[in-house]
């Protein structure tokens, strides 16, 4: 890919150690702030970069991505094999707005851990939009990690994973809201999540020359 795109390569190293960073494990806003999941880079589950602490992860942001303000949110949503990728539970849609997803059944899995990540950001001084989330899928007994956070933003458009569920229209009129410049599209993915991931997971954006 670099090759082809005539780009320079370059790759972190942490003690000697190859730094291990998928494009779903991280969010940012453009201006040197970032999201990302103390259960997906700190535990043990799946654990990328043994020699890095949280403080060894700062810098490498600070130092590669130009990103000196890190805000790390506690936990990915239940189901989800990669142990915490941020891009199913908060996105950036602006500087200083996040879509974060959210729960109101009180006995799910996922509504205490998702209302501790909206505190985290307002702590932050973001402003937060709540995305619900659409109900359980099950397959072959085994939650999966459906969540309409997954999506992927273009130059003129945002694709976002549906799941014939009843918050489907509610989540695409939120995502409308914060991109009033982008045509925002529904990719049912209730097949596609059976790999544990929809659109986000399966892409990585590369805006246009002159895009946005």
């Amino acid at each position: 890919m670099a090759k082809a795109a005539g780009a320079r390569v370059v790759q972190p190293l942490c003690k000697a150690h190859r730094v291990v960073l998928e494009g779903g494990s991280i969010d940012v806003n453009g201006c040197g702030t970032l999201l990302t999941t103390e259960e997906c880079l700190l535990s043990s589950a799946q654990q990328r970069n043994p020699p890095m602490d949280r403080a060894a992860y700062d810098q490498m942001f600070a130092d590669y991505f130009g990103a000196p303000s890190v805000i790390w949110l506690e936990s990915g949503i239940a189901g989800d094999d990669t142990h915490g990728h941020v891009d199913d539970v908060a996105r950036f849609v602006g500087p200083e707005t996040v879509v974060a997803a959210s729960e109101s059944d009180r006995s799910d899995a996922n509504y205490a851990l998702l209302r501790e990540n909206h505190a985290i950001l307002r702590a932050a001084g973001l402003r937060v939009v709540k995305l619900p989330m659409p109900r359980p899928l099950i397959f072959s007994g085994e939650r999966l990690p459906a969540s309409y956070a997954n999506f992927y933003i273009a130059n003129r458009l945002v694709l976002v994973p549906t799941f014939n569920d009843v918050n489907d229209r509610v989540a695409l009129a939120a995502l409308a809201r914060v991109f009033p410049d982008r045509e925002v599209v529904g990719i049912h993915c209730t097949e596609l999540v059976w790999g544990f991931g929809a659109l986000h997971c399966m892409t990585q954006q590369q805006p246009a020359a002159g895009g946005s």
